[in-house]
């Protein structure tokens, strides 16, 4: 679309809003009626360490959104010339899990508990164990079950528990409401009727009645919807709060809340069942949209939903480029040291692609990449470790594919549980992060790992506020009957350019034999962590 084709459809009230809470950013991105994004804002912002508890101060919350929304406007003001009065839709998306919670007024009775927070740790488990389910700490069921056992004095006052996109949606519309993908990370989600599990939440009333609240669990939860239904307008004091101007009008439809987890399934395609991303960063995690239940409650698996309410497993573990960026940064110096300044892309670009000159067999050196803990290995600190014998080959070659490797093997461990001891199936995995900029490296390394054909999008990049913006186009649209999945592969990704690189069945079978050896020295790490004290 033109310029003046895309100012006639903001003006025309045509276009779809997303706007998404990371963790360090607020960003909202304008898409037309192709899906296509037209205009961006941000806003920064920061969590904070409150009495031992990570919080964002819900006035933040607020003030942040309106900033973002503005700067949107003002991007579109920049390159379009005109305002915006109308959308056709409009939906927001967070960083799953947390706890907030109000009272019969409205009232924040304790400072936001988010995601971050490693407090939960006695409630988890029992309910995991009442459930026969895995409850991982991040949930707002375990932080609810948490401050019961702690005796805190607010939670015979709950009346509502919500998540942070769920209270923007709820100030907003007035609507107390989530998707069902960031619902199945309060509390475990039924998917044969699209609605938490009402078997569990009975024996969650069971646990606590002995305290005698003055609810039960049903009662201050909020209704799951799934993707595609309407979940409200925003109404005239919520247009008033998101857009200070004045210029927004109300009567705008909103779709489910999401979840940063759901809407990065979106943005990468991956909601059908036997497809799945990987996010590869500091940490690094996959989505697996699953075709039946696990068979049995696994540590290293979580179970959540995508926004139609498909069971997802998700592995995810706490290391991943964290020690690769390290030596890249120490080869750095030495160039600059040397005399020879590189750019970045220049530096990454030299050392991962020789990465691939390595022998198949490492040349027997090893990496562990454990900055933190990891859960998948049963580790609760790390300490990163490059190990080799006298005889191994000591190539920068091996050595930079052993740090590649080691970014992928606690993947590759939790993923090897899912798919030999579970038999899910994975017909396709897209995945995204800056792990994968350099071509011809990290993805061919990641499909060999996981056995299993991987793309790159260069849309991906967009991220969940694209994801929830196509949430929102999917509620508007006239969609035919179509699916969540086929609307995204028929009217969103129908063509779109990716790049895919099938297992080579030689370097499958390479990394298979490296995750052996990987296994068989993890004492040598564990030796570190208890020899080598912070």
């Amino acid at each position: 679309m033109g310029i003046n084709e895309i100012r006639a459809a903001i003006e025309g009230g045509r276009a779809r809003l997303g706007v998404e809470f990371g963790s360090t950013r607020i960003k909202a991105v304008l898409i037309d009626e192709a899906g296509t994004p037209i205009a961006q804002g941000a806003h920064d912002w920061e969590n904070q360490l409150v009495n031992n508890i990570w919080t964002y101060d819900l006035k933040d919350v607020i003030t942040g959104l309106q900033d973002c929304y503005a700067d949107m406007v003002r991007d579109v003001k920049a390159k379009y010339g005109c305002g915006v009065k109308k959308l056709a839709a409009m939906g927001f998306s967070a960083m799953m899990h947390g706890y907030i919670v109000f009272n019969e007024k409205d009232e924040l009775l304790v400072p936001f508990r988010t995601w971050r927070n490693t407090i939960t740790g006695e409630a988890a488990e029992k309910l995991t164990g009442l459930f026969n389910f895995n409850i991982p700490q991040r949930w707002s069921i375990a932080h609810l079950y948490q401050a019961i056992l702690n005796g805190e004095s607010h939670v015979p006052d709950i009346r509502f528990m919500t998540t942070l996109e769920g209270f923007v949606h709820w100030k907003l519309t007035g609507k107390k409401v989530l998707g069902i993908g960031e619902g199945s990370g309060m509390f475990p989600i039924d998917s044969a009727t699209n609605d938490f599990n009402q078997e569990m939440v009975e024996k969650f009333d069971a646990l606590v009645a002995d305290k005698g609240f003055p609810w039960k669990l049903r009662d201050i939860l909020p209704t799951v919807l799934v993707a595609g239904e309407n979940a409200g307008t925003l109404t005239e004091a919520g247009a008033k709060l998101l857009d200070v101007s004045g210029e927004l009008e109300a009567g705008i439809p909103l779709c489910p809340p999401e979840g940063d987890a759901q809407t990065g399934m979106v943005a990468t395609n991956s909601v059908r069942q036997r497809t799945g991303n990987v996010s590869a960063g500091t940490s690094i995690f996959a989505m697996i949209v699953l075709e039946k239940a696990l068979s049995k409650v696994r540590p290293e698996l979580e179970t959540i939903t995508t926004p139609s309410g498909a069971q997802v497993a998700m592995v995810h573990c706490n290391n991943c480029t964290s020690d690769l960026n390290a030596w890249v940064k120490l080869f750095g110096e030495f160039a600059e040291a040397a005399g020879v300044k590189l750019d970045a892309n220049t530096l990454y670009g030299t050392l991962y692609r020789k990465a691939m000159e390595a022998d198949g067999d490492l040349g027997d050196v090893m990496a562990y990449n454990y900055y933190s803990g990891e859960h998948i290995t049963g580790f609760t600190e790390g300490r990163p470790l490059f190990v080799r014998t006298p005889e191994s080959r000591f190539t920068l070659a091996n050595f930079m594919r052993a740090h590649l490797n080691a970014a992928f093997a606690s993947l590759k461990i939790g993923m090897d549980i899912l798919t030999e001891e579970e038999g899910a199936l994975v017909d396709s995995i897209m995945g995204h992060g800056g792990i994968f900029k350099t071509k011809g490296v990290a993805q061919p390394i990641m499909a060999a790992a996981l056995n299993a054909p991987v793309s790159v999008m260069e849309t991906a990049g967009e991220g969940g506020a694209w994801g929830i913006a196509l949430l929102a186009a999917y509620m508007a649209d006239a969609k035919d009957g179509l699916t969540l999945e086929d609307y995204l592969d028929q009217r969103i990704f129908a063509g779109m350019p990716k790049e895919t690189v099938a297992p080579d069945p030689q370097a499958a079978k390479d990394f298979n034999a490296y995750i052996a050896r990987f296994k068989a020295a993890l004492p040598v790490e564990k030796a570190a962590v208890e020899c080598v004290k912070l």
